[in-house]
Formats: structure tokens, C-alpha cells, sequence
């Protein structure tokens, strides 16, 4: 979804962007207010600077004594270094704990998300919004807001002592500025258009490493690999163009506000040589004069230099509000707790995507502690069924719910905790085999840990690797094979011990006999939980209650 139109109340309401902005500002402002102090010395330094330099000029061309100024002058510069320093690594430290703020706060939002709403983003563009995104904005905060207000505090002062100085001058070196102010803006519109652009290319181009990465035997079992990387280069060739693109906005921007400010540079160097030459001013007077035209010069360079700056921040916040946005999933907790075994009761439900019906006003009452199997052919709403229970998806019509003897409750995220799921495919983790067990029991212990193994017929063969249960997985389960992968995830969910076990096609890649001694188990549980099985072989018919199929978008039990 990087190319998608934002939808966001957001949109264009740089009100909105002020207060999101401030939101995240607000605990690090006693920082950000010393970091504008620690700048603000250093700026008004370089004022001191101009003045000093006048009085040690003018005082070693009239042969006065200038040895105290100049002791003055290199304390100055030793204490603005310092203070630099000190703010760079304040920055720096800030800017830090602004991304990763910004960035948790956008990852507990994906997170809890209803499921259905974050898959439309892909993984990649989601990772770009959390890194390349947040860093943008962070540097915002960090950085060119409060030097943005420093750079006005200098510009005050700076005009105020030239003032003193020239009040011609002094106002005449401000002539411009209303001209360079409307020109930022005109090419701040565009430049956050090119890094919106810019953004989008560079999810999508990370999409594509990141599928590809993690699909990398399919392009080498079909020989892909020369396609693959014409692929990445046509993408890389794309985000270069919105680089190339943004990059000319850049140079042309700060060209024309550069040669604004250095018409009037100019203006004020004329001014002080004909001062020279009419003797109304010193050498001395000229050296001010020169200093602090460009100390209004620069920071008003600098502030509509930021503004370009401020678009591209504005584009990546936009972004990350755009995901903030999402709606959070609905997680309404119960008035009691479920006592005993749990049922799962499906009312008058039906289920489609877009415009395809995949599920027509069904209906299906699981019995608490019942075990049953899920038949048919791929595509015909099993799946979907499952993630309907599992609260991933809502039905367009009808209610699913949890029910005990003395309560039942409509399903919602919430209730996900009485659920444990072993889904199609690869799930495994990289980390310690026990590490990647805890993720569905976080105070599980070593013991726990062994016998989930055993239930799920696998710690045989995690015995016998080197560190046992803290061995080390790779990606995907990369170091074992994918039947001993299913085993661990299915040892995973059964270490939860939840109420509910769901298990999605969770057995495919197991032979016969192992799938069925893993069902064996399952049942020799204690207390048995009501158990879903969608699979394949009717050889799990012997282990289940009943059967269940789906034909036609109904559902029929035998």
C-alpha cells in the first residue's frame, strides 16, 4: 500500500501536525530548552565575536592596548566550542530517544490494529515508516525546531546590535527577506509532494528485498536469480528518480535563496568601502558591519532553508499519522471469567471478500472440550472460518461467540487469550527453541517448556542438540526441517495451555504415524481443550467427534 492515497484526518491540517509534533516534544522539552540554550550561547558568541573584533582592529590600528580583548576573544571561542559540544551530544542522545518513542508508539499501534486493516500495508512499507520515516520526524524535533527558534532569537539580536550600528543598513539587510519566505514556501509544497514520492519509492523498494530475501529458494528453484536483480534495478532505477528529482527542487531552492541573501551581503560590503573611502567609517566599523550583515543574513538563510526541511518532515509524519490512524481492534474484557471448558457458537454468519461470498449465513455450535475436524477443498472458507473465531476477521453478518455454563460472550480481540493456534506454514522465530515456546507463555519454565516438547512428539530431537532447548534457530526455523518446525509450533501453542486449541492445517507436514501419536497427545490432555483440526487426511477422523465440511458456503456436520 505505498502508492495509496491517505485518507487520514490528517490530511493537510498542519494544525494537526503541530499538535502530533508537540505530543512527542512535550517530555523532552526541559532538554530541547537547554539544548536551545547551550545554541543560543553559541550564536550570540559569534555577536561578541564582531564586537571584539572591532575593538581589537580599531585598537591596533590607533596603536592602543587590545590584549585584554584578545584574552577575552579566545575564552569566547574555547567556552563556544564546549557549549557546542555539549548541545551536538545532547542532540544526538535526544534525537535518539525521540525515534525510538516515536517508532514504539507506532509499533504497539500496527500491533494492535485489527489484523485485516495492517495486512493491506506491506511489511516492507511498514518497516520504512518505522525507520526512514521516524528518523525524519525525530530529526525534526530534535534538531530543526528548536534551532528554527534559535535561529529567530539570533536574527533579533543580531539585527538589534547592527541597528545600533546602522539603522540603514540594518533594515535594508531584512529587504528580502518577505521575498525568500515566499519562495520557500512555493518550493516547500513541492519538495514534500517529491519526498512523499521519494518515501513510497523506497518502501516499495524495500518490499521487494525483503520478499525476495525471504523467498530466496523460489527464485532459485526457478532459476530467477538474473530476474530478480533486474527487477531490484528497475525499482532502484525508480526511487533514483524521485532522488534525482528532489535533489534539483534542493539546488534550485537553496540557489535561489543564497544568491537573494548575497545580493544584499554585497549591498552592505559596497556600503562599507565607501565608508573606507569617505573615512565615515574604521576598519573596525567595516569588520562589524561585514560580521553582523551576515549573522542576519545567514540565520535568515538558514530559517527558509528549514522551511523545505520542515516539508519533508511534515511528509514522513504523515505517514506515520496515517497508520496511527488505523482503527485499534476491540479488546473488551470479560464481566466474569470463563469456569471450565469453553464452546464456541457460530450464529447466522456470513463472511465475504469484496464482492465474493465466501461463507452464507452459517451456522455451527461447538461443544466445550469437543474435538472436531474441519474437511474440504482448499479456498472454500476453512481458513477464513478460523480467523473469524480468532477475531482477525469480522463476519458481515451474525455473531460468533465463547460460551461456558454460565456466560457467553461475543468474540473480539480480547478474548484471544483462551485461544491458542498453530497457523499454515512457517512460523517459527529466530532465538533459543525455548525462546521461541515463551512467546505464547513468557514465565514458562524449563520443565514446562520440555514436556510441550513432548507432547508435540519433538524433544527427542531437541535433546540431542548441542545446548538442548537453548539451541539456537535460525529465520524461519532455518537448522531444522520443516516437519520438526510444525512439531515446535505445535508445541508452542500447547505450552499456553489455553482453553481453545485451533490447529490450521498445523500437521501437513508430518508423516502419518508421527500426526497421529501428536493427536494421541492432544487428546490425553488434562483438562482436554475443545480442539479444531482442519486437515486433509481423513485418517484424523478416528481421534475427532465429529466431522465438519464445508460445501457451497454452508457448513454440514457429520
Amino acid at each position: 500500500m505505498g502508492k495509496n492515497k491517505f485518507t487520514n484526518r490528517y490530511k493537510n491540517s498542519v494544525l494537526s501536525y503541530v499538535k502530533w509534533l508537540f505530543g512527542y516534544t512535550k517530555p523532552y522539552l526541559p532538554q530541547l530548552f537547554l539544548i536551545m540554550f547551550f545554541t543560543g550561547f553559541s550564536s550570540l558568541s559569534v555577536i561578541a565575536f564582531a564586537v571584539l573584533s572591532q575593538k581589537i582592529i580599531d585598537a591596533a590600528q590607533f596603536g592602543s592596548d587590545f590584549k585584554q580583548n584578545i584574552i577575552i576573544y579566545i575564552v569566547i571561542v574555547i567556552l563556544a566550542q564546549v557549549v557546542k559540544i555539549i548541545a551536538s551530544m545532547m542532540e544526538i542522545i535526544i534525537d535518539e530517544k525521540f525515534s525510538f518513542g516515536i517508532r514504539k508508539s507506532v509499533y504497539e499501534r500496527i500491533l494492535n490494529t485489527k489484523w485485516i486493516d495492517i495486512s493491506k500495508y506491506h511489511t516492507g512499507d511498514l518497516i520504512t515508516r518505522l525507520t526512514s520515516d521516524t528518523n525524519s520526524v525525530a530529526g525534526g524535533i530534535s534538531y530543526i525546531i528548536p534551532n528554527f527558534i534559535i535561529l529567530v532569537v539570533d536574527l533579533i539580536v543580531t539585527f538589534l546590535t547592527l541597528y545600533y550600528y546602522n539603522k540603514g543598513l540594518a533594515v535594508f539587510s531584512l529587504a528580502f527577506a518577505p521575498v525568500a519566505v515566499f519562495v520557500s514556501f512555493i518550493f516547500g509544497r513541492k519538495l514534500k509532494y517529491l519526498q512523499t514520492k521519494l518515501q513510497e519509492s523506497e518502501s516499495t523498494y524495500r518490499s521487494y528485498i525483503q520478499e525476495s530475501l525471504g523467498n530466496i529458494m523460489i527464485l532459485k528453484t526457478f532459476c530467477a536469480e538474473e530476474y530478480a536483480t533486474e527487477r531490484l534495478s528497475r525499482l532502484r532505477e525508480d526511487r533514483f528518480s524521485w532522488v534525482y528529482k528532489k535533489s534539483k527542487m534542493n539546488m534550485i531552492s537553496s540557489t535561489v535563496l543564497e544568491s537573494t541573501f548575497q545580493f544584499g551581503y554585497i549591498v552592505a560590503f559596497v556600503w562599507g568601502v565607501i565608508g573606507i573611502s569617505n573615512h565615515t567609517i574604521t576598519f573596525g566599523g567595516m569588520t562589524v558591519f561585514l560580521m553582523l550583515v551576515n549573522r542576519i543574513q545567514g540565520p535568515l538563510m538558514e530559517m527558509t532553508g528549514y522551511i523545505p526541511k520542515m516539508a519533508s518532515v511534515l511528509s514522513s509524519a504523515e505517514r506515520i499519522m496515517e497508520i496511527q490512524d488505523l482503527k485499534e481492534e476491540e479488546k473488551t474484557g470479560l464481566k466474569e471469567e470463563f469456569t471450565g471448558k469453553i464452546g464456541i457458537k457460530i450464529e447466522n454468519v456470513s463472511f465475504a471478500y469484496q464482492e465474493e461470498l465466501i461463507l452464507d449465513n452459517v451456522n455451527l455450535d461447538i461443544k466445550p472440550g469437543e474435538f472436531i475436524s474441519i474437511m474440504g477443498e482448499s479456498g472454500i472458507g476453512k481458513t477464513t472460518l478460523i480467523q473469524m473465531i480468532l477475531a482477525f476477521l469480522d463476519p458481515i453478518k451474525g455473531i460468533i461467540a465463547l460460551y461456558d455454563e454460565t456466560q457467553s460472550v461475543k468474540i473480539d480481540g480480547g478474548l484471544r487469550k483462551f485461544m491458542s493456534y498453530v497457523p499454515q506454514g512457517n512460523t517459527m522465530f529466530s532465538g533459543t527453541i525455548a525462546d521461541v515456546l515463551k512467546m505464547a507463555k513468557q514465565d514458562a519454565t524449563d520443565d514446562e517448556i520440555i514436556e510441550a516438547l513432548r507432547k508435540a512428539d519433538i524433544y527427542d530431537v531437541v535433546s540431542e542438540l548441542p545446548n538442548g532447548i537453548h539451541s539456537i534457530i535460525g529465520e524461519k526455523g532455518n537448522g531444522i526441517s520443516e516437519g520438526q518446525a510444525q512439531r515446535i509450533a505445535i508445541a508452542r501453542a500447547l505450552l499456553r495451555n489455553a482453553p481453545i486449541l485451533i490447529l490450521d492445517e498445523a500437521t501437513s507436514g508430518l508423516d502419518e504415524n508421527t500426526e497421529l501419536k501428536v493427536l494421541k497427545n492432544i487428546r490425553s490432555l488434562s483438562p482436554s481443550p475443545t480442539c479444531i483440526l482442519i486437515s486433509h487426511r481423513k485418517s484424523v477422523l478416528d481421534y475427532c467427534d465429529r466431522s465438519i465440511q464445508i460445501i457451497n458456503k454452508k457448513i454440514y456436520v457429520s
